[in-house]
């Protein structure tokens, strides 16, 4: 982790220029709104960059959550921001936000998060989302969490009070429902600890599974004529293979259920979003080979 040690200086200062950046942009294009919609979008605005500024301070998977919901809220805002003339300071503020986006979305970004919390010893790496959710179910769940309640608010303060009104209700239960499942993609890693190799997937396992160091075998790229046991869920990129000398049960998450079926496994795929950094990982602890 010592190669990353400016990397969460360098995010907090790209969090902090936002006010500069995109700050003259937005208050531009709040002139011509009521007092009451500048009053509440404008400590929204505040409010949500202090809140995740102070985040990138306190290392923690609820951060990580919070600066990928505001990111892209960031970008909404400052493209609303660009009028016909699509001045100077609007394009700096779409281009400040969708670079603080990017960054937000970086896998390294996620390591940081993700490690605030762990113990010393331990290193975690997060696991890529499952690939059907990519096609549409988390940009939903992001626009239920962050852009209805904000919606809610500013029509409200309009006095659009039917539209308004219903849109909150919508809000109410959509961005509890929204921003759980957003924290859940957060909460996904494998994770080296002294004893051997964890799996904590709680969209597939009801319950983090260890891997004793004396029962695994060998973990590296998985072959393409494997016969393990799938938790990749689908997702995009390089799975990893975990072998083991002997049998692990798996208690399985069921959809509406938290507890589903048990499995016997002797090997186990896995997606991380940077499999070359779990393989140099492994290598350390001596985990490493090739899988059969």
């Amino acid at each position: 982790m010592d190669r990353w040690r400016p990397y969460p200086w360098l995010l907090r200062a790209l969090w902090a220029s936002l006010p500069f950046v995109a700050g003259p942009a937005l208050a531009q294009g709040l002139d011509e709104r009521s007092t009451a919609v500048r009053a509440v979008a404008s400590a929204g605005l505040w409010g949500g960059w202090a809140v995740v500024l102070c985040a990138t301070l306190v290392l923690h998977p609820l951060g990580l959550t919070l600066l990928r919901m505001a990111a892209p809220a960031a970008v909404v805002a400052a493209a609303w921001s660009v009028g016909p003339a699509s001045d100077l300071p609007a394009l700096a503020a779409v281009l400040g936000t969708v670079v603080a986006m990017v960054v937000a979305l970086l896998p390294e970004t996620a390591v940081l998060f993700v490690n605030g919390p762990a113990y010393p010893n331990e290193r975690r790496y997060p696991l890529r989302p499952p690939g059907a959710l990519l096609l549409g179910p988390i940009p939903l769940a992001w626009a239920a969490a962050v852009a209805a309640p904000g919606a809610a608010v500013l029509l409200l303060a309009a006095g659009r009070w039917v539209t308004g009104g219903v849109v909150a209700l919508v809000a109410v239960g959509g961005g509890f429902v929204g921003g759980r499942a957003l924290h859940g993609l957060s909460r996904r890693w494998v994770v080296f600890v002294p004893a051997g190799v964890v799996l904590h997937d709680p969209m597939s396992l009801a319950d983090p599974v260890l891997f004793r160091r004396q029962v695994v075998a060998a973990l590296g790229p998985a072959p393409a004529d494997t016969d393990a046991f799938d938790l990749t869920q689908r997702a995009p990129g390089l799975a990893l293979q975990l072998d083991l000398t002997e049998e692990a049960t798996l208690v399985l998450v069921q959809p509406g259920h938290r507890v589903g079926p048990t499995v016997a496994v002797r090997r186990v795929l896995f997606t991380p979003t940077r499999p070359g950094r779990v393989l140099e990982e492994a290598g350390r602890r001596r985990l490493a080979g090739a899988p059969r």
